[in-house]
């Protein structure tokens, strides 16, 4: 049984040949699939009865399933998906009352192998990556369960995307031609794999490429971020710039602002000075609790005044504003299994 999602037009347009029908069917599959989001093939209502019933004896729609979905009081939906092979991942759509965007934030892989020390999903290890087709269906099955169209995908689910390059690179290149999401609504963010970073600057990546530095200095990145101790934030910083000056492109640097250990004023003039030579916009994000860790989140007061402190430095800088905390689904929550 042929799976319809995730399958480009000419590899819809093989199927259509096979039961001797037009390429226009295969147009009208690809639009029923990708713009109207539809959970089965009796729902393409201008296919004849006659084609729908010969398509549906060789293909479906999908083969995931939604497993648990969970509503947060902001509004917020978190989805824990199962593929055919029993794995499960979890994929978020935050919704933002003042804005029209619909972010997906979507898996790489089923785990991770880089196992920071305040990330939920890393406490499973790395499992496997997950294939195009099944980062695609983390947006189709929201489509499909919301009626809703998502307009924006992050890359900051479970799992490292830079670990699994060649699929993610493979579905963001349909998420912008066949969903029509355009190239810089895509953001990838990244712990710092140098050798993926040295990848995309190669493309001449047009989506938005995110750092997780979260440290302004060595030592407390390595205390939080094992992926350190192999790409140091000097090497780090190296890759960045090459990358800026090949594509042209700001980076965005996200901050993990964790209670006394790197939320203090000589830690913000660390980092004023690290980033002081990259073109970047910054977005702090204030911790959320995951368990087995004693990290806290800090004061209102703490958080602006680092802000200002990076302000003062001409940079723009940000704090993310907290969605799907009720339920697990904020940064570093995701853990992609059923308690």
């Amino acid at each position: 049984m042929k799976i319809l999602s995730g399958l480009n037009l000419n590899e819809i347009e093989e199927i259509t040949d096979s039961l001797q029908a037009s390429k226009f069917r295969a147009r009208q599959i690809h639009n029923w699939i990708y713009l109207k989001s539809v959970k089965t093939i009796d729902e393409m209502t201008d296919l004849s009865v006659k084609f729908r019933e010969e398509l549906k004896q060789i293909a479906t729609v999908t083969d995931t399933k939604i497993k648990v979905k969970q509503e947060s009081s902001d509004g917020t939906l978190k989805y824990l998906l199962e593929f055919p092979d029993g794995e499960c991942v979890e994929t978020v759509l935050m919704r933002f009352d003042n804005r029209a965007n619909l972010t997906a934030c979507v898996s790489s892989q089923v785990g991770c192998a880089v196992n920071c020390s305040f990330c939920a999903t890393g406490k499973r290890g790395f499992i496997r990556n997950l294939t195009c087709k099944e980062i695609i269906e983390q947006v189709l099955t929201i489509q499909r369960d919301t009626g809703l169209k998502v307009t924006n995908v992050v890359f900051m689910g479970q799992g490292e995307p830079l670990l699994n390059l060649d699929n993610v690179l493979k579905a963001m290149e349909i998420f912008n031609d066949n969903f029509q999401i355009g190239a810089r609504r895509l953001t990838v963010s990244t712990s710092g794999i140098i050798s993926g970073i040295e990848k995309l600057a190669e493309i001449d990546m047009q989506s938005t490429l995110a750092i997780s530095l979260h440290a302004p200095n060595h030592e407390i990145r390595a205390k939080l971020m094992q992926i350190e101790n192999k790409y140091p934030m000097t090497e780090l910083k190296k890759a960045l710039k090459k990358y800026i000056e090949k594509t042209n492109r700001r980076i965005t640097i996200e901050y993990l602002l964790i209670k006394d250990l790197n939320d203090t004023i000589d830690s913000a003039k660390q980092l004023v000075e690290y980033l002081k030579d990259i073109k970047c916009n910054i977005n702090l994000i204030p911790y959320n609790p995951t368990e087995k860790n004693d990290y806290q989140k800090p004061s209102g007061n703490s958080i602006m005044r680092f802000k200002s402190l990076l302000e003062q430095s001409g940079k723009k800088v940000t704090v993310r504003l907290e969605r799907g905390a009720d339920i697990d689904a904020a940064c570093g929550q995701l853990k992609g299994k059923v308690e």
